[in-house]
């Protein structure tokens, strides 16, 4: 697979991407290749970090207010604790292999519906998640075609990458997403330019202390 594919139309994620007031991520296969260090910890790639930043910017630019950003993981990771901290995420959830018990803290946390969420994903364990989000995409590799057609068949991913976590396909999600909202150029231009309504959304996003959640079970 050499191209992302499109389950709905751009013009059908853009009407999407509208009303969506919150994206999560799950970050094993993610945010890199899914493999462990000897302490249990995986970590994230810079790539993936700015394509991030400029997705809760473009959103930020299209909707309104900050959207809502958090991390919903099966295991404890100190990597992607530091990345919450670090990116001034709204909250993570670590050590939930029943993510759906994750997601319905974040939803009542901040007050949201299922479908004012946009869910970047992977694999099996996200799949209860993706199922009821307003806007799914999936981290696709070749070793997981398999799954990818079944999740298509599902009706749980709106748009597959074509890279791997590993290959930086969280970039590629991030800005298949920013290509969907329509405002690109846009939110390059003042980023490139540091200009003060970019410095007004860093402000916004640098004031959010991170919650983090860490299952006892």
């Amino acid at each position: 697979m050499t191209e992302p594919r499109y389950i709905r139309s751009k013009a059908d994620l853009q009407l999407r991407l509208a009303g969506i007031k919150a994206v999560i991520f799950d970050w094993d296969g993610v945010f890199n290749d899914g493999f462990k260090d000897r302490d249990g910890g995986s970590p994230f790639s810079e790539v993936g970090s700015m394509g991030v930043n400029l997705l809760r910017f473009a959103l930020w630019m299209k909707n309104g207010p900050l959207p809502i950003s958090a991390i919903i993981t099966g295991q404890k990771n100190p990597f992607a604790e530091n990345f919450a901290h670090r990116e001034r995420l709204h909250g993570l959830y670590m050590g939930f292999t029943n993510k759906p018990e994750a997601f319905s803290t974040f939803l009542a946390e901040h007050d949201l519906q299922p479908e004012e969420v946009a869910f970047v994903f992977d694999d099996v364990l996200d799949l209860p998640i993706a199922a009821v989000c307003g806007v799914r995409v999936m981290i696709g590799s070749p070793a997981t075609a398999w799954l990818v057609d079944q999740v298509i068949a599902r009706g749980e991913a709106d748009v597959v990458t074509a890279n791997g976590g590993g290959e930086n396909g969280l970039r590629e999600a991030t800005d298949l997403l920013i290509d969907a909202i329509g405002n690109g150029s846009e939110v390059l231009d003042h980023r490139v330019g540091y200009t003060e309504r970019y410095q007004q959304y860093l402000s916004e996003r640098q004031k959010v202390k991170p919650n983090v959640f860490r299952n006892p079970r």
